[in-house]
């Protein structure tokens, strides 16, 4: 989940546009810490639930979206882990739980303060076994108004919706939510009246393909089938009266539908708004891979909360805007498919969908717009100082540290773009076609460390200090740039770089700079920069007017400065001296420019040891071992150079 950029991009960018982007930002993650934050007081994986695999969930649900309150029988199949006596399953203890049966045997159970069911077997399940209980609970699940299991109106209207991420499934139904077991597939009987008060049709929406709607006197049983892994903070219901409609996705011959469910008084703008999402998974599906549950369906459920969830084949929406269907969407392929294997990796979840938002910018809008985009990204970044990407164990337990708008979302995804221009676009669509297609990640999950090995081995390069700095590591770089000319065609630059957090000692990246001439002319180049003080040779055929740094704003820096340089500091990175260290000799190095007259050697107590006028190669057999320092008298002033005799 599940906030939205922007609607529009249309107009330059200006302090109005980007704080209109931070509080819209601002707003939707506020939401959304607020609908995790009455279920976040433990983040770690229950261990209790760890020796056993979930493998299917019969679930058969009972609502009125009238009445906040559920009733359900749960069927879930398991295979042993280890041999066990007893299972467990994450259940929040206002629940209450009537009957537990393995085989038609009533089993024993209790529930206790830890959120637990703990279920005694009929006997001893051996590993690999797979054992089969069927749990019949009923309750009230507790909500703070955008919690995991909801009852509310819209335009009068009754509505019953869930969103579970990151740790409400529990709330409503009997699970095991560990994010390191997939359901492998389910089946999900929702029972409701048929009718509401006004005579209208109850609508029941959940993951998979819609199987039947079978009516028995006052009550429907709508059932759908979801066949591929899902984990339960993804498994969603919803039923309202609603209004369904669908789009149809080509998908190069074998098209699927997206089906949407809204709220009929927002029929007519829903259809216009939606129509969208099928350009949007064209792209999607270009620039990475086929949508992956085009099998069974794609759609929308509208839902009471200002913001967007991106259940598994079903988004649950709270509006229609352009980049909340993208980011909705694109968790499909980043989230769903290929899920982040810790809450400190969510960055793989909100980061990718938040940069895909940004690729329907850059597609749909323009090159402007999506500069736009990123100058927005950058400002929020560096508006503080610290911060990684990658959680801590205690950020873990911090609902607003897991979705910050700030970190998890915009540095996260402006790092994939840094990362996608330190590569090029075909190094790096390959590596996330990759990442995608992994038998060992696809439908299951990943972590950072797969995320990387799959980026260097489409690329080629060791990206250790690139994730070092900017994934685990926090802040960001601040420039100042000088140059000079050395002649009447070349210029040389130089880098220096201050960090705002002194986790990283540097921040290697490849720096855009611009040159402009007075006569209009334009030389984009890129200064692979790795070291403080490093400098650069540029030829350049015209005057100069000015030296704009990383003008298409493709980098995370902040407070950044080039200037002409007035010392003749940056000239003396133009000598080179070599061999360094030297036994026998050295020679020199210059720019046509520089015109050296003489030159002297010192020893490191000062005293001169050598005088010479300039020459290209320079004898030191007989100076002793060690540094040295030598003096060259230029046309730009005295200017050192270090030197080590062997």
């Amino acid at each position: 989940m599940k906030y939205y950029i922007l609607l529009f991009f249309l107009f330059p960018l200006s302090l109005t546009f980007a704080q209109t982007y931070e509080d819209d930002l601002n707003t939707i993650a506020e939401a959304e810490m607020k609908s995790a934050s009455n279920r976040i007081y433990n983040q770690r994986v229950n261990f209790n639930t760890g020796n056993y695999d979930v493998t299917y969930h019969k679930l058969e649900f009972t609502v009125d979206p009238s009445v906040s309150s559920i009733s359900g029988v749960v069927t879930t199949h398991f295979v042993a882990k280890e041999n066990m006596n007893e299972v467990t399953f994450d259940l929040t203890n206002n629940m209450v739980v009537s009957q537990v049966l393995q085989n038609g045997n009533s089993l024993t159970f209790s529930q206790n303060s830890d959120d637990e069911l703990v279920i005694t077997l009929f006997q001893t399940l051996n590993q690999g076994e797979t054992g089969i209980v069927e749990i019949t609970y009923s309750g009230n699940p507790l909500s703070s108004g955008f919690g995991s299991f909801a009852q509310t109106t819209h335009n009068g209207a009754p509505i019953i919706w869930t969103l579970s991420e990151p740790y409400g499934a529990k709330g409503w139904w009997p699970c095991k939510q560990d994010l390191n077991d997939k359901i492998d597939s389910l089946d999900v009987y929702i029972t409701t009246p048929v009718f509401n008060g006004a005579n209208e049709e109850y609508i029941a929406v959940s993951n998979g393909v819609e199987q039947s709607q079978v009516i028995n006197g006052n009550f429907k049983t709508t059932h759908y089938k979801h066949e591929f892994p899902i984990p339960a903070y993804l498994v969603a219901i919803a039923a309202t009266n609603y209004e369904v409609y669908s789009h149809t996705v080509d998908n190069n011959g074998n098209p699927f539908e997206i089906v949407n469910y809204v709220y009929p008084e927002n029929l007519a703008t829903a259809q216009e708004s939606t129509a969208i999402t099928v350009d949007i998974m064209e792209l999607f599906s270009t620039k990475f891979e086929e949508y992956p549950y085009a099998s069974e369906k794609y759609g929308h459920a509208q839902f009471g909360w200002g913001g967007g969830m991106e259940h598994t084949t079903v988004s649950f929406m709270g509006s229609f805007g352009r980049n909340l269907i993208a980011h909705e969407l694109a968790h499909q392929w980043f989230g769903n498919k290929i899920t982040c294997g810790s809450w400190k990796d969510i960055w793989l979840n909100e980061g990718f969908a938040n940069y895909l938002s940004g690729l329907v910018v850059e597609d749909f809008d323009g090159e402007e717009s999506f500069k736009n985009w990123r100058q927005s990204s950058v400002n929020l970044i560096t508006s503080q100082p610290d911060g990684a990407v990658y959680l801590t164990d205690a950020d873990t337990t911090n609902v607003n540290r897991i979705f910050s708008s700030r970190l998890s979302y915009n540095k996260g995804s402006m790092v994939l773009h840094m990362l996608r221009k330190k590569l090029g676009d075909t190094d790096f669509y390959q590596g996330m076609q990759d990442y995608l297609s992994d038998s060992e990640l696809a439908f299951d999950y990943a972590k950072t460390p797969d995320y990387i090995a799959k980026m260097e081995a489409a690329s080629g390069q060791n990206l250790t200090e690139f994730f070092d700095d900017w994934i685990y590591n926090e802040g960001y770089p601040s420039y100042n740039i000088q140059w000079a000319w050395l002649d009447t065609n070349q210029i040389q630059l130089q880098v220096n770089q201050t960090q705002s957090h002194p986790s990283v000692a540097y921040f290697e990246a490849p720096i855009p700079i611009r040159i402009n001439g007075v006569q209009g002319e334009v030389l984009d180049i890129v200064l692979d920069n790795t070291f403080e003080g490093e400098t650069f040779l540029q030829t350049v055929n015209f005057e100069i007017s000015e030296i704009l740094f990383d003008p298409e704003v493709h980098l995370i820096s902040k407070n950044n400065n080039v200037t002409l340089s007035t010392s003749n500091l940056i000239l003396s990175d133009s000598i080179f001296l070599y061999p360094n260290p030297s036994k026998n000799y050295f020679k020199i190095e210059k720019p046509d420019a520089l015109k050296i007259y003489d030159l002297s050697i010192y020893d490191v107590l000062g005293k001169i040891v050598l005088e010479a006028p300039y020459q290209e190669q320079v004898d030191v057999q007989t100076l002793s071992s060690g540094v040295h320092f030598v003096k060259f008298s230029t046309n730009q002033g005295v200017l050192f150079k270090r030197l080590l005799k062997d």
